[in-house]
């Protein structure tokens, strides 16, 4: 956790030098315009975003090169990661199972994915930017964790024994891990649409280091992209825990608080795949489904997991 704070201090320090460097582009124009001439390329010289697809070019209004401490951010985040996961591990060979059979292990084992498939997305598409959001909620989760979740090795109920436990929970978590992405996206996607419409007066706008990052549109399509990757995964979670409910309680489907919260979370996420698709619900209404469909799986894992009784109380509390 510390690594993950000081990882995250780093790509605050980036932001910081973002806006600085956005405050320097506006005056080198303003110097340009004053001579006749200007020279300025709209986002030719950022390294914001690489490209996804032929459609998908960086598009940032002002030109960003490399940060130290960026590449200090990216490289604590890596050491961190490996320290979590090799503690996850660890979890696992003390218990002698799978480390996700109560909430403690539970958010050991999501953030840790979190920080996978941020650092896998990173291999395709520089999200850099997104580092402060990514370390801040893993610190968060593990805090909590640790604070109120912590609870000693213990073996699994019977209900959980089965081979079930490591496909559902898994996929489970590595959805939630894409979710998390795709929220982050959607939360920068509002901000830069509301710096967008200030345009006219870059000084009225708060958040300056935001001329730095992809335009909204560009946030929203790799948005819906990685959230789409996460409902296929939510789906086939669906699908295995019935299959797992079937075998465990001879019956499928019993509208038990968490199978009806998994659904609710599937029903989001198919509302916000459908609606963009299909009905051009674009911009700030596509965000804000993103980011109600993530806020419904923190429901789902901090207040329905800990207060509401069921069949599936297995938080360990």
């Amino acid at each position: 956790m510390a690594i993950y704070a000081v990882a995250f201090i780093a790509f605050a320090i980036d932001l910081a030098k973002r806006s600085a460097s956005v405050d320097a582009h506006t005056s080198s124009l303003a110097a340009g315009a004053s001579g006749g001439s200007s020279s300025a390329t709209v986002g030719g010289g950022t390294t914001t975003l690489t490209r996804l697809s032929a459609r998908m070019d960086n598009d940032a209004t002002s030109p960003y090169g490399r940060s130290a401490s960026l590449r200090i951010g990216v490289s604590l985040t890596v050491l961190a990661w490996a320290l979590h996961l090799a503690a996850t591990i660890m979890r696992g060979i003390a218990a002698d199972r799978v480390p996700w059979a109560n909430m403690y292990e539970f958010a050991m084992t999501g953030t840790v994915l979190i920080v996978t498939v941020f650092l896998i997305v990173l291999t395709r598409i520089d999200l850099r930017f997104l580092g402060t959001f990514v370390t801040g909620l893993v610190l968060v989760l593990l805090g909590v964790a640790v604070l109120r979740f912590y609870v000693e090795v213990a073996p699994l109920p019977p209900a959980l024994q089965s081979a079930w436990l490591v496909i559902h929970v898994f996929v489970a978590s590595l959805a939630t891990g894409f979710f998390a992405i795709g929220f982050a996206l959607s939360i920068v996607q509002l901000f830069q649409f509301q710096r967008e419409s200030l345009v006219a007066d870059a000084k009225s706008v708060r958040l300056r280091f935001l001329a730095t990052l992809p335009s909204s549109f560009t946030l929203e399509n790799l948005a819906y992209r990685v959230s789409i990757i996460g409902f296929i995964l939510w789906s086939f979670t669906l699908m295995a825990g019935s299959i797992w409910a079937e075998k465990a309680w001879g019956r499928y489907w019993g509208w038990d608080t968490k199978e009806v919260w998994t659904f609710i979370i599937w029903v989001i996420y198919a509302g916000y795949i459908h609606a963009r698709a299909t009905r051009g619900w674009r911009g700030s209404r596509s965000a804000w489904l993103s980011i109600i469909g993530f806020s419904a799986v923190m429901f789902n894992f901090g207040i329905v997991n800990v207060f509401f009784k069921g069949l599936h109380s297995y938080s360990g509390l």
